[in-house]
């Protein structure tokens, strides 16, 4: 009797808990799997790079299940598809890849870091020779560079990885895939049949069907005031706008004593061109320092040496370097792989901004310091020399016919020596040498203009 009862609570509680685990088997079979999606639809640089970074560590804030990237891109740069692609790899989330039409190049490399790639009717993956932007085919230092990534990737997630270096490097050959001499694209069907893709999808409701999800949501990345506002300030017409309050504001400040609005305005543009540029992976640390050490050799040209020489020259130099390379980015891992197309555009917007902004500045100078259009910047009552004004040192004025040596070197302003006396002068063309002969010619705003004898 009492082992009756003892087996009859044993079978209870195992139908009990037989019970509970059908229903948590139910509530996990019904649970809603959360999907986060964005995409991949332009030319692979740092903005794409930046959307990536921030959807990944978005889908880990969401408690996403899954991720899934749209893509249809023809490619882009090297080395922001490369920090893309070790960031899929690094996830712990499944990210997957719906490609409706194109990932050829660099979108080839970001395709076959995802554990599951899907592909609409017509789309195609491969093509990942490195090119520059005019579609020139550059040295095998990065085609090396590439097809290593392509290699190590595939091994990664399982995939065949001669294939994928056949689809950087023609000369590489695959029994029965690749012996045309042609870079390897795969169609949907080959890329099926060589496990570079899982099926062949309408969309991506039937990519989650064919993955084997029921029930799902998508959650789709938005991008941010603040994304959308680096987007506007990196347009190259608003670089060039702020290029030209950066060079604005540095003339007025060297123009007047103290420290006051121009150089604030200039800070500011400086601030709005380069942060962006940074936050994009465009502008190195280098590249901006190499900006502010102009400024400094300027300033020192200007302010300490008389005349204009070889430093100004180099601090003009270094300004628009500066400025110059933090418009492009890499296409390789070396330090000075730089995108040379990219480079020609940039120096073109860098140096037209540099003179509209010297030339609007001398203008403007004119305006503010010679009229009253701007208030009483400028004197109301002219000192007219027929009423007695004169700025002219009756001293400055008998040197006129007379010689003496250049005292410093004229670039072309400098100091010259006349009777042991020193005077402020100005060349009348070209340089001249500290310590040749000059003869004096003339007296005008405070200097005595001279040549050589």
């Amino acid at each position: 009797m009492k082992t009756s009862k003892e087996i009859s609570i044993l079978t209870f509680f195992l139908l009990l808990f037989a019970s509970l685990g059908l229903f948590a088997d139910s509530i996990v079979n019904n649970q809603i799997i959360k999907v986060y999606r964005f995409n991949i639809d332009e030319m692979i640089a740092p903005p794409v790079w930046r959307t990536t970074k921030i959807a990944i560590e978005n889908a880990k804030e969401h408690d996403a299940d899954l991720i899934i990237i749209h893509m249809n891109t023809y490619g882009g740069m090297l080395d922001a598809a490369d920090s893309i692609r070790t960031k899929i790899l690094d996830s712990q989330i499944p990210v997957y890849v719906f490609i409706d039409k194109n990932a050829a190049s660099a979108g080839a490399l970001i395709s076959i870091a995802c554990d599951s790639i899907y592909m609409a009717p017509g789309a195609s993956i491969g093509a990942a020779t490195v090119v520059d932007q005019e579609g020139k085919v550059l040295p095998d230092k990065y085609q090396s560079y590439m097809r290593s990534m392509m290699r190590s990737t595939a091994e990664a997630k399982g995939r065949d990885p001669e294939i994928a270096q056949a689809m950087v490097d023609p000369k590489l050959y695959v029994a029965g895939i690749s012996d045309t001499g042609q870079v390897l694209t795969f169609t949907v069907s080959e890329a099926i049949e060589n496990n570079f893709c899982r099926a062949e999808v309408i969309d991506m409701n039937e990519l989650m069907q064919h993955a084997g999800y029921e029930d799902y949501e998508f959650i789709d990345h938005k991008i941010s005031a603040t994304d959308k506002a680096i987007g506007w300030l990196i347009n190259p017409m608003i670089s060039g706008v702020l290029i030209m309050v950066i060079i604005g504001g540095i003339y007025f400040e060297f123009q007047s004593p103290g420290i006051g609005f121009p150089i604030a305005a200039s800070i500011l543009a400086a601030l709005l061109y380069f942060a962006p540029l940074y936050l994009e992976g465009l502008a190195n640390n280098w590249e901006i320092l190499l900006f502010v050490v102009g400024l400094i050799l300027l300033a020192v040209e200007i302010f300490a040496v008389p005349g204009f020489g070889v430093i100004g020259l180099l601090g003009i130099i270094f300004i628009i370097t500066g400025l110059t390379l933090s418009m492009v980015g890499n296409v390789g891992p070396g330090f000075f792989d730089i995108d040379t197309t990219g480079i020609v555009g940039a120096f073109l917007v860098v140096i037209i901004a540099f003179f509209l902004a010297v030339s609007g500045s001398l203008i403007l100078s004119k305006q503010v310091f010679t009229t009253n259009a701007f208030g009483h910047l400028a004197l109301d009552k002219v000192q007219d020399a027929k009423e007695g004004y004169t700025s002219a040192s009756k001293q400055y004025t008998s040197m006129v016919g007379k010689s003496g040596v250049a005292y410093t070197v004229l670039r072309p302003a400098g100091k010259i020596m006349i009777n042991d006396e020193l005077f402020d002068a100005t060349a009348r063309s070209g340089m001249i040498e500290k310590g040749e002969e000059i003869t004096v010619f003339g007296y005008q705003n405070a200097q005595l203009i001279v040549d050589r004898v």
